[in-house]
């Protein structure tokens, strides 16, 4: 039994490294523990039903804000306005603080998820929340009088999810080497992008052009696009990693990590969708 659990660890160290989205998938990259023979080993079933639990939490935020926003932001007076990629956005100073306080406590509740694991289950779930809080505001007061996009969004993000599920299961799509590599040169790119975009931005001399070239809708555009196929691509990276978390032996324990990050892409693949629809809507109507 020594022996085959010491080839179980040997054959999880053989498979990593794995290029992550988001720091819980490094993490979970890392761990060479298998289940011991008391010990429940991971399964696929239980970490789709943890993915849909932190999904659910997201549902529930969207519907907190809508309560909210029926009641508590309903007697507040908009005395904000804000244009928001081509829409005209009335708001409360209650509600945008609402709206960038569920911002911060979801980047706070991610990296807590990514270095304390036994905390995922709570912190997961208040990210979740948050980003569905996030989300609702997109939809129903962004895109007051076009909700339905919302759904388009939804849609497609469903799509997006299923079909590279598909492309992974029949191996048309495999985490190889070069694959990683061309995600990671995707990232690469964008960080370096928006590095220098950043700095050029503080210089007086070059600001001028940096605010023309970013502001320009093609450009903004195409950010998103390659934004959203990067999200896609991490989809396939994080079905390898719950492969191997399950395939590997590993305990049970582990399998909130894998759903997190898993729910983590989901969601980041709706919101850049959305702002994609945003986008486009935005430019039309302006």
């Amino acid at each position: 039994m020594s022996d085959l659990r010491n080839n179980n660890s040997t054959q999880t160290k053989q498979k990593k490294p794995f290029f992550r989205a988001n720091p819980v998938m490094n993490r979970l990259s890392k761990v060479n523990e298998v289940a011991g023979e008391n010990e429940k080993a991971a399964g696929y079933g239980r970490i789709v039903a943890k993915t849909a639990y932190f999904l659910l939490f997201a549902v529930a935020g969207m519907l907190v804000y809508l309560v909210m926003n029926n009641t508590i932001f309903a007697n507040q007076a908009q005395t904000i306005q804000l244009n928001f990629k081509g829409f005209s956005v009335s708001t409360s100073m209650m509600q945008l603080g609402f709206f960038a306080g569920a911002g911060i406590l979801a980047i706070i509740t991610q990296l807590t998820a990514a270095f304390v694991r036994k905390a995922i289950p709570v912190v997961g779930a208040i990210f979740a929340l948050c980003e569905g809080f996030i989300i609702s505001f997109l939809v129903f007061t962004v895109l007051k009088g076009f909700e339905y996009l919302g759904l388009l969004a939804l849609a497609i993000t469903i799509v997006i999810v299923m079909t590279m599920a598909i492309l992974y299961a029949t191996r048309i799509i495999k985490a190889s080497k070069k694959f990683h590599m061309v995600m990671l040169t995707l990232v690469a790119g964008m960080i370096g992008i928006s590095i220098f975009s950043f700095i050029g931005y503080l210089i007086p001399l070059t600001r001028p052009f940096v605010a023309l070239i970013m502001g320009n809708f093609w450009i903004s555009i195409g950010f998103t696009v390659v934004s959203i196929i990067i999200a896609t691509l991490f989809l396939i990276s994080d079905f390898a990693m719950i492969e191997h978390v399950v395939e590997n032996k590993m305990p049970a324990q582990y399998e909130w990590m894998a759903a997190f990050g898993l729910a983590f892409t989901v969601l980041w693949i709706y919101i850049k969708v959305l702002d994609l629809i945003i986008q486009i809507l935005g430019n039309r109507r302006s």
